[in-house]
């Protein structure tokens, strides 16, 4: 299968293209910045946002052969940043539009990745796909996720696009230490908890659901085999653990796993951060056999080890 993912120097955008090479399969990348992880897979260097990008990227082509699929992560993913920044918000939206329109030229599904973000500050135990409303919109990057998730499902409407739309929770994990680009709140606890510095826990009672890379890479390439393979199509699906846990427990976890105490200062949640989300992943499990495997105190350990792991390497 040959598999183009845009956003392919990102964290998720790198993890998913080694596993997609590790199953015997052929990857290219469309990123705005080179790939600072790997240089396993060719990257086109371009931003999305470009007029005329459908025709570059057919250009492309003749070049790397037509895709069976393409898988859509590019976007503007930090939520204050797009508080701050709106029109990156309308980015995300453009970058969606060019990417459908490739794909409409072309007879190609599409992969987009969404965010739990969609599903807005309504406190519930478990939220479920049906969940998502647009006028509960709690930031200008939610309205971004939002604008693209009607994008897809019109496309598919007007031109019979196939798709999935993946629904993505706090992704953690291997290639995310980069804070200088984006600052992660995981990656950002553990070095101020290594530099002795104090923790800012903006919401200390904020229930989230923390992915580990792995699980969120295998619930996206499952969902990449199944529509190519014409076994799923046109469904949108919550990928995520399944489990909540609190700013303040995360900070707990991290401070024993690195034998420190954890300074904690406590600050009301920054415009737009969503207050609780735990999916329910009933739909993904059915539909894909997704079964994600890696608790967040076992992802924390392997963030760690990956981590030192690579400041070893890299000084």
């Amino acid at each position: 299968m040959r598999i183009l993912i845009t956003g392919a120097s990102g964290q998720i955008g790198c993890n998913l293209a080694l596993r997609c090479l590790a199953a015997g399969h052929t990857v290219h990348g469309v990123d705005q910045r080179p790939n600072g992880w790997c240089d396993a897979y060719p990257v086109l260097l371009h931003d999305l946002t470009r007029p005329g990008t459908p025709g570059l990227l057919t250009t492309q082509l003749a070049a790397w052969g037509k895709p069976d699929v393409v898988v859509h992560l590019a976007a503007h993913a930090k939520v204050h940043q797009l508080v701050l920044e709106p029109d990156k918000a309308m980015e995300n939206m453009v970058m969606t539009q060019q990417v459908l329109e490739f794909c409409r030229q072309h007879g190609l599904p599409l992969v987009f990745s969404s965010s739990r973000e969609v599903y807005g500050n309504a406190r519930r135990d478990i939220t479920a796909e049906a969940d998502a409303d647009f006028a509960l919109a709690a930031s200008t990057y939610a309205a971004s996720k939002l604008a693209g998730e009607a994008l897809v499902y019109s496309y598919a409407r007007c031109y019979g696009l196939p798709y999935l739309v993946f629904r993505l929770s706090n992704v953690y994990g291997r290639y995310d230490n980069d804070l200088g680009r984006m600052e992660r709140v995981i990656p950002l606890f553990m070095h101020k908890l290594q530099q002795g510095e104090a923790l800012t826990l903006f919401g200390a009672d904020k229930v989230l659901d923390f992915t580990y890379v792995d699980d969120c890479v295998e619930g996206l390439f499952l969902g990449i085999q199944a529509l190519q393979a014409g076994e799923v199509r046109d469904q949108t699906f919550n990928l995520a653990r399944g489990e909540g846990h609190s700013l303040r427990q995360l900070a707990d976890y991290l401070a024993g796993l690195l034998g420190r105490a954890a300074q904690v200062v406590e600050a009301p949640s920054q415009a737009g951060e969503i207050s609780r989300y735990v999916a329910n992943l009933e739909l993904a499990r059915r539909l894909l056999g997704y079964a994600p495997q890696v608790s967040l105190p076992e992802g924390l350990r392997r963030s760690l080890a990956w981590s030192r792991s690579w400041a070893a390497a890299h000084g």
